[in-house]
């Protein structure tokens, strides 16, 4: 399913296992890995050794990427590795675009210190603005990431956004052989008290059903998938969140933005807030052009 995964390196501890996470994903579809240091040229980090000008972060990010591809070694993962300056977000993205990568997997914190640059915005910033798939993973001191996905949520709102997401999730969950997780929140936090609000979240209602369950028909038509709906009312990162905790599930599939209306989902809000907060892995898509 992947051929080539950009994995956006630091070092940190993090990074570190997330890395551990992009070899599993590559040994099972047989991919490489392309470890990347961006030195940030945005930060100051030039300085004179032996009357040679040397850019400190390049130094750091040879060092870092070197110890990345020892790990890969012993794991026996095929890799390359490259350190580049600029300006981490958009490197990372032009970088995934002009390598024809098929998923960029990064942590969505880094370490303090000079090479502080996987903080959750630009995480966020290639999220939002990246035409390459992004896995994004939160890791908490002592937490196992799980593979293979044994479940995987797909939130929808039938947006073509939510739709063009799913179909990769459900491609995912196919070569897996996951159980898809369908999910589909009426946003209570856009509904008032008259009776157009009546109205309008039965509409909101029957637009949930109706998402969900164009999903479930997809899946069921790929033999031997396990498919679970869902459809709740309340604040859809909440829910979202609380679907996770509740159901055991290992992955979450969702795009970057949504249908404007009451019953948006999957704005870029939404999945930005779910990557910052989800204990699992978040790949993100956004709705193609």
């Amino acid at each position: 399913m992947y051929e080539n995964l950009l994995l956006p390196f630091d070092g940190s501890d993090g990074a570190a296992a997330v890395l551990h996470h992009a070899s599993e994903i590559a040994h099972w579809t047989n991919a490489t890995i392309h470890v990347l240091y961006v030195a940030d040229t945005t930060r100051d980090s030039v300085t004179i050794v032996e009357g040679q000008m040397v850019d400190g972060l390049v130094q750091q990010g040879e060092e870092i990427v070197d110890e990345a591809a020892k790990t890969l070694d012993t794991l026996g993962v095929a890799h390359d590795t490259d350190v580049v300056q600029g300006n981490p977000a958009p490197t990372i993205i032009e970088y995934a675009e002009d390598y024809g990568c098929d998923l960029i997997v990064m942590s969505t914190h880094a370490r303090e210190g000079l090479s502080r640059y996987l903080i959750g915005s630009v995480s966020e910033k290639v999220v939002r603005l990246s035409s390459v798939p992004v896995l994004t993973v939160r890791m908490q001191p002592d937490e196992q990431l799980e593979f293979p996905y044994k479940n995987i949520l797909l939130p929808t709102d039938g947006s073509t956004a939510a739709t063009h997401a799913t179909t990769h999730g459900l491609l995912l969950a196919a070569s897996l052989g996951a159980t898809v997780h369908v999910l589909s929140v009426v946003d209570d936090t856009a509904l008032g008290l008259d009776v157009r609000s009546a109205i309008s979240e039965q509409e909101s209602k029957q637009v949930a059903i109706d998402a969900v369950e164009d999903i479930i028909s997809k899946a069921e038509g790929d033999e031997g998938t396990n498919t679970v709906r869902h459809i709740e009312r309340g604040s859809p990162v909440e829910v979202i969140l609380d679907y996770i905790e509740s159901n055991d599930i290992h992955a979450v599939v969702m795009g970057t933005t949504g249908r404007r209306g009451t019953d948006r989902i999957l704005l870029g809000s939404v999945a930005e807030k779910t990557v910052r907060s989800a204990p699992v892995p978040v790949i993100t898509l956004a709705e193609p052009e």
